[in-house]
């Protein structure tokens, strides 16, 4: 799930938003630990998770946009 709804997120044990570029440049990366740190492992898999649901997002887009 790459955008919790109220309960998951509340509960979740890293806060964490992503936002990039169509071609995957990095314009923010803002991550928060709100019960243990996680690793950076995590946080890769995190950024690789992100990567892949904004690639989702901006091809849906243009196929709304019939781009």
């Amino acid at each position: 799930v790459l955008d919790l709804d109220y309960v998951e997120d509340s509960s979740a044990g890293t806060d964490a938003n992503f936002v990039l570029t169509n071609q995957a440049g990095i314009v923010e990366v803002q991550g928060t630990a709100e019960g243990a740190p996680f690793t950076r492992k995590e946080l890769g898999a995190m950024l690789d998770l992100a990567e892949a649901g904004i690639g989702q997002l901006i091809s849906l887009q243009r196929s709304a946009l019939g781009l």
